[in-house]
């Protein structure tokens, strides 16, 4: 009767312990939660008197991770303070060697996040001159996401770490990152070409966010740059996805390498005796009073003439952007046309024939 007093004491001891301990943690995680929670309400009162959306950001990516954080240093710092046997603790240390490494990781990655979409809320690439805005857009947006893998790939190592069962499998791959990239070269050479292709074109800048390409016969923009493939949105709205090697390799047409600007031309056949000063006269004002013309330049001239049947004018016209000047195009094509149905009947290409007399039928 006495065991069984002594035991079921101990029992209740040990009870009242784990009690105390599980207590002593939860009020140790509901205080930093509280702390966390006034500082939080305190930032975001200071954000809200700034102008810029830079601070909001990087507030609302960090949030996430940052509790995390506070929480895992509110349990350490409780744990130090409780009388836990020495399995508990060896435990508790396994447990938080492995975690704080992917709550680091997590935050690294929010930071990175944060930087590209402070430069996305930063450069806006719907403006007319836009081509500061697409370079700076694109490079952050190919490093970020290098920077995310490398990040990913450290914080899994440094995990595996942690363990002291797998520790030499977590040496081994940091040791040997270079090696095992060798080993799987041969196997993997498509997707490491283009990973290395996407940081060389992180700098090089053949492409960028929001450039008009001409790729496979596709007239598009670039919509999306990975780290292995590039989404061009065609003009339909289909989808071109392009490995990014391919951009590096091969040539392709870039409308806006430079700038947005871009001349487009209105091509048409007409007839050799067209009034060619009345067209050209016409054409001006129907450029001029088109919105869509940037003033900058324009001109009409005659560039070709067809087996003496047709003539070939040509009328440049210059637009902000590619999309504008295909526009443009068509206004000024459709508006000649009618121009020259209704009002220049005799500038319509037609062909000739000349007249056979019977004494040449004869002598044939």
């Amino acid at each position: 009767m006495r065991d069984l007093l002594i035991d079921r004491l101990g029992v209740a001891a040990a009870l009242a312990d784990a009690i105390n301990v599980l207590l002593t943690l939860l009020v140790s995680v509901a205080v930093a939660l509280l702390l966390f929670a006034l500082a939080l309400s305190a930032l975001r009162r200071l954000t809200m008197r700034t102008k810029g959306k830079t601070d909001d950001i990087v507030l609302e990516r960090i949030d996430a991770p940052m509790r995390w954080i506070v929480v895992a240093v509110a349990l350490s710092f409780a744990q130090r303070g409780l009388d836990l046997p020495g399995w508990s603790r060896d435990l508790w240390q396994q447990v938080a060697g492995f975690i704080l490494p992917g709550l680091i990781g997590w935050m690294a990655i929010a930071l990175v996040g944060a930087l590209r979409d402070v430069t996305e809320a930063r450069y806006d690439i719907s403006v007319a001159d836009n081509l500061r805005a697409r370079r700076k857009r694109t490079r952050v947006s190919i490093l970020s996401r290098i920077g995310m893998f490398a990040i990913v790939f450290v914080t899994i190592c440094m995990m595996l770490l942690s363990i002291p069962g797998v520790r030499s499998v977590g040496v081994t791959l940091m040791a040997s990152a270079g090696l095992a990239g060798l080993a799987v070269g041969a196997a993997a050479q498509p997707a490491l070409k283009n990973l290395i292709a996407g940081i060389q074109l992180a700098f090089t800048e053949p492409i960028r966010i929001d450039d008009v390409v001409i790729m496979d016969n596709e007239w598009g923009r670039i919509e999306e740059i990975r780290l292995t493939y590039v989404v061009i949105r065609i003009w339909d709205d289909r989808r071109l996805i392009v490995p990014v090697s391919k951009f590096l390799e091969e040539s392709f047409q870039n409308w806006t390498r430079a700038s947005a600007n871009l001349m487009g031309a209105v091509i048409l056949y007409l007839d050799p005796a067209a009034d060619i000063g009345r067209l050209r006269a016409k054409t001006e004002e129907l450029v001029a009073a088109n919105p869509r013309w940037d003033r900058r330049f324009w001109n009409l001239q005659v560039t070709d003439m067809k087996d003496g049947e047709a003539i070939e004018v040509r009328v440049l016209l210059t637009a902000s952007d590619a999309s504008v000047a295909f526009d443009l195009r068509c206004d000024v094509r459709e508006a000649l046309l009618s121009f020259i149905a209704a009002d220049m009947p005799e500038a319509i290409a037609r062909r000739r024939q000349l007249p056979v007399h019977l004494d040449d039928l004869r002598r044939s």
